[in-house]
């Protein structure tokens, strides 16, 4: 289910602007699950010009993949963003966010349980604050999903950027076992639901 109203006032409400006449670029960070599937999907959105896949919300510094993994270090799994908001606002990226993963699984997407699969956003100013809750507020309030909505709004702190073969790992490894039965059924759907908004 899509709220478009819901996305039509966010468009209509908000006013991008450009700094001495360049793009202005904005980051988001959004954990749902596996990164390698958070990154498959955003990369592929109009006004996306960079998805990192990495660490954030935990208590130790440069966490490595393994030591996430065992669930030693609080991170979550998370993609950064870099989007340009004249071609795709914040609260865009938030309806890809919240119907492309299921936010009602506290520590789990599927198989994969843990932690570090939380759905979580962590905003990066007081805007992105507002229309996250604001967001939230109204998918509780008309029952978009049949049980509650878990995912944690937190002030962003820092990010750590995963290990370089974490980059572009569905599209580096298209056959391997996760991505083929996975990813792909995730990225085909979403593909289908936002074929208006792909590059």
């Amino acid at each position: 289910m899509r709220i478009n109203l819901l996305l039509l006032l966010f468009i209509l409400s908000l006013k991008s602007t450009t700094m001495n006449g360049q793009e202005k670029i904005e980051t988001a960070t959004f954990g749902a699950g596996c990164f390698w599937c958070v990154e498959a999907v955003f990369t592929e959105l109009k006004g996306v010009s960079s998805v990192l896949p990495g660490y954030s919300g935990g208590f130790i510094k440069n966490p490595a993949y393994k030591e996430v993994c065992n669930g030693t270090t609080g991170h979550a799994e998370v993609a950064q963003i870099e989007f340009d908001p004249e071609v795709i606002t914040f609260a865009e990226l938030l309806e890809v966010f919240w119907m492309t993963h299921d936010p009602t699984t506290l520590n789990q997407q599927g198989a994969d349980i843990g932690t570090q699969y939380r759905s979580v956003i962590y905003y990066h100013n007081d805007k992105q604050k507002e229309e996250a809750e604001f967001y939230l507020t109204k998918m509780e309030e008309t029952k978009v999903y049949p049980n509650p909505i878990v995912t944690e709004i937190t002030e962003f702190d820092v990010f750590y950027e995963a290990e370089n073969y974490h980059n572009d790992y569905y599209e580096n490894n298209p056959d391997q076992g996760y991505c083929k039965f996975v990813i792909r059924p995730k990225v085909e759907k979403f593909r289908k639901a936002f074929a208006e908004k792909l590059k």
